[in-house]
């Protein structure tokens, strides 16, 4: 039997029988010990009748033998045995060895595809990306923002309550808007809305505040072009509308105002002109309105039946502008169409064919940020995008619009302007300070503030055994240090001190007490009018004298030593509407 019956008489694989030799890069046959071994036959060496040198040639073999080839002895010369190894590359051919010529293997036409598609989807993504960043960059070019100077509180917070100021001027700007406004108008507040959302973001309050209510326009710092400070001087008794453009007013100017007429300090404002109703009522698809009657109001030029609406662009704007041909035909029944037109706007951004629908979105991105003008703290896409995620968990139902309380002026005899009605005001302002809706709160918030209202149920310590630590969190400088007097010398609350300043500020003052300083926070809460909401369960402080103390946190709402905190547990019966609801204009 020769040497290849053998190997397939013994059942071996003569691939399996070569070897390499690490130690001298050569494959070797490897028999089974009763066989020969023999070496791997060494690169041919060519002669110089076959061309010689270093092109290589065929040796000649000797006369008389017969040249043996592996296979002659019995096996084939496998290949390395890192190239039959799935998914490996062979290895480089040892020096002085000529790598044997193989056939390159083509790619399958799926991995072809593969490969393809997956370029091709990088480029996309890398595409997107750089588009995406494009377009936001874009937004952020669009957005026009004038400096707070100092009025707001520095801008909105995700985890307390938000006030936002909103203003509308009567500036002419743009083409298509000459028939509106004052032709020499230089932008004043025409339609003014601070709009309150709840700390819990489970409700807010829209209050709009008439054009024509005389108020004191406090001095406003203003920063001008230049970088420098300019101080415009106030007027007390003027128009509210004034409060901006006159005498080189900004939105600032407009914001103190607001603080000095409510007692709440806004964090952010938001101004629009003319073209921002049209332009965003035209990105949403336009709003649908109401009316009671037939209007045709050739001031303001808009010509509607009686019923249902679906309005934008030029209908729109003049929808807002509309008072001769509704109610008494002042501006409170004007007041009264934008409330109805901004629930409208508010319903249709909560809809999903809005919010659902790219092309739409898109034209609302770029025409919010266009058509707004906003403060220094809200001049970025991200900025503008946090605001509204939170007013976009805001319920329609509970979102309610009302009115300052007003009444007519008594000093005129031609009725063209309103006072405040003491009467009713401070109670708006006041349910809004305090974080109060307007509108009925669910059963689960109504058990917080059931169990807010029991904290301040129960035994009261002594005033000589309440002792706190008092630190100012937002307060006016000075705060701590005069509530520690009045309360030592006043209210007989000698255990106290002044702890400095919070590590942060706060909106509201809170108080923060061990369960077994319960008692002691009834006492200190009775003697300072808090509210069970200020109350923080928690934990004690050791103060100066090493003794478990409360913490007292002074917060923006902090008026000054001996004045209550306390805060309405109910809004005020006003005037209202809400959002959810469509209500026709008469």
């Amino acid at each position: 039997m020769d040497a290849q019956g053998r190997g397939r008489a013994d059942n071996i694989d003569p691939a399996d029988q070569w070897v390499l030799n690490p130690n001298t890069g050569e494959y070797e046959l490897r028999l089974s010990p009763s066989a020969a071994q023999s070496p791997v036959p060494g690169p041919r060496r060519p002669s110089s009748r076959d061309g010689g040198g270093a092109a290589g040639g065929r040796a000649r073999q000797p006369a008389g033998q017969t040249r043996q080839t592996p296979r002659a002895r019995g096996t084939d010369v496998p290949p390395p045995r890192s190239a039959r190894r799935r998914g490996g590359e062979p290895e480089a051919p040892p020096p002085g060895r000529r790598a044997s010529r193989r056939p390159v293997k083509k790619k399958s036409t799926a991995k072809k595809i593969l490969l393809w598609t997956g370029g091709s989807m990088a480029f996309v993504l890398v595409a997107a990306t750089t588009a995406g960043y494009l377009y936001i960059k874009h937004l952020n070019d669009n957005i026009t923002s004038v400096s707070d100077d100092g009025a707001s509180t520095g801008g909105f917070s995700k985890d307390e309550a938000i006030n936002i100021l909103l203003i509308g001027t009567d500036k002419r700007t743009g083409k298509g808007n000459e028939g509106y406004g004052d032709s020499g108008s230089v932008g004043h507040a025409d339609t003014t809305i601070l709009l309150h959302v709840s700390k819990d973001r489970s409700n807010a309050t829209a209050l709009s505040i008439p054009r024509d209510l005389i108020v004191d326009i406090p001095d406003c710092p203003t920063q001008q072009e230049d970088g420098s400070q300019k101080v415009i001087p106030g007027s007390e008794g003027a128009r509210f509308n004034t409060s901006l453009g006159q005498d080189d007013r900004t939105p600032s100017c407009t914001m103190r105002t607001v603080t000095e007429l409510t007692g709440i300090k806004p964090d952010d404002f938001m101004v629009a002109d003319f073209n921002a109703v049209k332009t965003l009522t035209e990105a949403v698809g336009g709003v649908e309105v109401c009316l009671a009657k037939d209007i045709d109001d050739p001031d303001s030029h808009l010509k509607l039946s009686e019923g249902t609406h679906n309005i934008s662009g030029e209908q729109a704007l003049a929808f807002v502008r509309t008072r001769h041909s509704v109610g008494f035909g002042g501006d409170l029944s004007r007041i009264g169409l934008q409330q109805q037109f901004l629930s409208a706007l508010m319903r249709k951004l909560k809809g999903n064919s809005t919010l659902s629908s790219p092309t739409k979105m898109v034209k609302l991105a770029e025409a919010g940020t266009k058509a707004l003008t906003v403060d220094d703290k809200l001049d970025s896409i991200g900025k503008l995008k946090d605001l509204g995620l939170e007013l976009g968990k805001l319920n329609p139902k509970n979102l309610t619009f009302t009115t300052v309380p007003v009444k007519d002026n008594p000093a005129e005899k031609v009725k063209a302007t309103v006072v405040l009605d003491e009467a009713k005001a401070p109670a708006v302002f006041e349910a809004i300070r305090g974080d109060v809706s307007f509108t009925e709160v669910k059963k689960k918030q109504k058990e917080a503030k059931d169990a807010q209202a029991a904290r301040l149920k129960g035994t009261k310590a002594p005033a000589s055994e309440v002792r706190v630590r008092i630190l100012n969190g937002g307060a006016t400088d000075g705060s701590a240090q005069a509530e520690l007097n009045w309360l030592q010398n006043e209210q007989g609350v000698t255990k106290s001190e002044n702890a400095g300043n919070a590590p942060a500020a706060l909106g509201k003052t809170t108080l923060e007490y061990a369960p077994d300083q319960a008692a002691q926070a009834r006492r200190l809460a009775a003697i300072m009018g808090l509210s069970g909401s200020a109350l923080k369960p928690g934990e004690s402080v050791t103060n100066s004298q090493g003794l478990p103390a409360m913490t007292l946190t002074l917060g923006k709402d902090f008026k000054g030593a001996g004045v209550s905190l306390t805060t309405p547990s109910k809004a005020p019966d006003v005037d209202k509407s809400t959002a959810d609801k469509v209500k026709c204009a008469s």
